[in-house]
């Protein structure tokens, strides 16, 4: 089990733990989202969630940096660890990862924007499935491969424009907050 680190790298990801406030503020209790729209892209938001789950083992597979293939670096080094392991990647698969990562977040702004109306809804169904993807993303990784070992094990969270990284319990506690906020916004 790692060390249990505060802060994520570079400095400025560290400002994603304020997202959902920001969002609690900004949303006020005007939310006009249906039960079967927020289900609807929960629903998208945990699939896409498992099918990033998949393409990463695959990819950390045939990059061998998946733990239990022969000569593979293990993917649960220190964050400086995996800042080394990231910048030895070959410049095209590096480009390939930017570019799904782009394409994700095209998807993911879709969904939003086919599910709600005005521009604060759909910035809530964004973050809503956003907040569901990366969640079941660790937890599709976990069913799989059983990686992350523990919510203190470094990872790569996003490689636009610089890497960011930070221990698993960051990202899921800003999904988890997010999902919360959502909910207690939504016009009941």
């Amino acid at each position: 089990m790692e060390k249990f680190q505060l802060f994520a790298h570079p400095w400025w990801v560290n400002l994603l733990f304020l997202l959902p406030f920001v969002a609690y503020y900004s949303f006020g209790r005007s939310l006009q989202m249906a039960k079967r729209t927020l289900a609807a892209a929960a629903l998208f938001g945990i699939a896409f969630g498992f099918v990033e789950a998949a393409v990463v083992v695959y990819l950390r597979a045939a990059t061998g940096m998946l733990p239990g293939y022969a000569g593979a670096i293990s993917s649960s080094g220190t964050l400086p660890e995996q800042a080394q392991v990231v910048s030895q990647l070959a410049k095209n698969l590096f480009t390939i990862e930017v570019f799904r990562e782009i394409a994700t977040l095209i998807m993911l702004s879709s969904v939003a924007f086919l599910a709600a109306r005005t521009f604060k809804e759909r910035c809530a169904v964004f973050l809503w499935i956003f907040a569901c993807w990366d969640i079941f993303y660790y937890a599709g990784l976990w069913a799989t491969v059983h990686w992350p070992g523990s919510l203190t094990t470094p990872d790569v969270l996003f490689l636009i424009p610089v890497p960011w990284y930070a221990q698993v319990w960051f990202p899921i506690l800003v999904s988890a907050l997010t999902i919360l906020v959502v909910l207690s916004r939504r016009d009941t």
